[in-house]
């Protein structure tokens, strides 16, 4: 007897093969799980076994998910904890508690892997049965996170310029803490002149935060001048390192490009000082130039 994967079997499939107590297997008659005993054996024929999942699987699976993660503080974390030995899938899952959008990310990594691998078991049995494989290849909801988790806001001059100056003036001095703090101060400050002194009726930019309402990243520009008012210079560019990985940059030059372009727009240069190394290879993804004075893309 054949039974059939419908969503709901292959959801507790997946719970089934993360519960290390107890064994289940499939009864093919009610194409439901079933728990094994000395009275429900498999028999493949009724009763269907399950694939085989270890705590070795489990620990792989994360291990390759913090591989793909680019939020340092959680990678950080979540890495110390897979080699830390003891207790690891408790610590691991409460750990990803104080990181809400890494946690989502996690869950979607898990059950896109497990769904796929239970597919796969699946069709091997369909061979079996004489039947042909099921396309069955769960979709990724990565892309959507970024707007399940956080907010862009236009940028307010008048109601965030103060809020971007701290929050820059902070990770200017995380980032620069490998290098003296004369030239980070130098650095900051020639960066906050160039800032206060931008034309706030023709900044352009965007800010996010977090549903929690914390500062998750911006981005601002401004005209060179009254006399080249089409080209237009990145005046801030930043998200906190706890923000980073999560796809904030990306979205906020994303639309920054896209609101300065149906603005008529031409040009966009980014000074070296804003332009820290992490952001470059997002930078040749979107279209920008390296240049002596930093980079700069035609819009």
């Amino acid at each position: 007897m054949m039974f059939t994967l419908t969503e709901s079997l292959i959801n507790d499939v997946q719970n089934a093969l993360e519960n290390q107590i107890s064994t289940f297997g499939i009864d093919a008659q009610s194409n439901s799980l079933i728990e094994l005993n000395e009275n429900v054996k498999v028999d493949n024929e009724l009763i269907f076994e399950l694939p085989e999942w270890t705590s070795e699987d489990g620990f792989e699976l994360r291990e390759e998910f913090v591989k793909t993660l680019h939020a340092p503080i959680a990678h950080e974390e979540l890495l110390s904890i897979l080699h830390s030995g003891r207790g690891v899938f408790r610590n691991f899952r409460n750990a990803l508690k104080k990181y809400p959008e890494v946690e989502k990310r996690w869950h979607i990594y898990k059950n896109n892997v497990m769904k796929t691998y239970i597919n796969d078991w699946y069709n091997e049995l369909r061979e079996i049965w004489g039947l042909e494989k099921l396309d069955q290849m769960p979709e990724s909801q990565e892309e959507s996170l970024v707007y399940d988790d956080f907010s862009f806001l236009n940028y307010d001059s008048q109601q965030d310029k103060d809020l971007v100056i701290d929050h820059v003036k902070a990770i200017f001095y995380f980032d620069g803490q490998n290098q003296p703090e004369e030239i980070t101060t130098a650095l900051y400050e020639i960066w906050k002149n160039q800032f206060e002194n931008a034309n706030a009726n023709e900044q352009v930019g965007f800010i996010c935060r977090s549903l929690s309402d914390e500062f998750a990243g911006c981005i601002t520009t401004s005209p060179i001048s009254k006399s080249h008012i089409n080209t237009m210079v990145l005046s801030s560019f930043f998200v906190p390192e706890q923000f980073r990985g999560l796809g904030i940059a990306t979205e906020l030059l994303t639309m920054c490009l896209s609101k300065l372009k149906k603005d008529g727009k031409r040009w966009i240069i980014l000074p070296n000082i804003i332009t820290p190394e992490i952001l470059q290879p997002l930078l040749y993804r979107m279209g920008f130039e390296k240049i002596e004075s930093g980079y700069v893309s035609k819009l």
